[in-house]
């Protein structure tokens, strides 16, 4: 079986993890750039073995291959060779898709990450489509992500915050036609009640949703997730 090591790339932290238990971090941060990135790997790693990487970012991806660079980190990161740098086989998604990958457990599912920024998923069958609901029009002319990411959670208070949380995901559930929505992130924890439908997931489904990466789809040997 295919040992997958599985990396998520966070505007604080990159968490690298080789089972659901076994996990390392390394920071990151506004300046981080892929050659410190390449570096860090190196040493956090040197001891595992493993056969293929899946990698998690907070970016849009698409076809593999990410799109503009990330908000919370360094420049260079659309021109980076992942696979050559880390010497293995490579799948690149956007950290949302990944976790909400893992969190997956049949049906219509959106995923939205309430941490740094707000990452969103939506999951049906074997098809994956990473969304940028952070960037709606929300209140006063901001976006959704400024309201409901770490720097919103900061600027207008927990309870606003909570708030407003209890207010847009039973319309998000309702626009998306979801039959659940699984939240995760690390702002997540802070909620102490949730509306019909909505549950907690955990940071830790990443890995499941790194290691699926590279699975065939239960029940079929035919297909893989279908990355939109």
């Amino acid at each position: 079986m295919k040992r997958v090591l599985v990396i998520d790339i966070g505007g604080s932290h990159v968490k690298l993890m080789i089972s659901r238990s076994e996990r390392r971090k390394v920071d990151s941060g506004p300046d981080f750039k892929p050659s410190q990135f390449a570096t860090a790997f190196k040493v956090a790693v040197k001891d595992w073995k493993f056969d293929a990487i899946s990698i998690g970012f907070p970016s849009p991806v698409k076809n593999g291959r990410i799109t503009a660079d990330p908000k919370n980190l360094g420049r260079g990161w659309m021109k980076f060779d992942f696979r050559k740098a880390l010497g293995k086989p490579v799948q690149v998604v956007n950290d949302a898709a990944m976790q909400a990958l893992g969190s997956y457990r049949g049906g219509r599912m959106l995923f939205l990450g309430l941490g740094t920024g707000l990452g969103s998923t939506l999951i049906w069958n074997d098809n994956v489509l990473p969304l940028e609901l952070g960037d709606l029009p929300y209140e006063n002319r901001a976006s959704l992500e400024d309201w409901l990411g770490k720097e919103g959670l900061k600027e207008i208070g927990e309870k606003q915050w909570l708030e407003e949380i209890d207010f847009i995901l039973p319309s998000l559930r309702k626009a998306f036609i979801a039959d659940y929505i699984v939240l995760g992130g690390g702002n997540a924890k802070d909620l102490e009640s949730l509306p019909d439908g909505v549950e907690l997931g955990h940071n830790r489904n990443a890995y499941r949703g790194g290691v699926r990466l590279w699975e065939m789809i239960p029940h079929t040997r035919k297909r893989k997730w279908n990355i939109i």
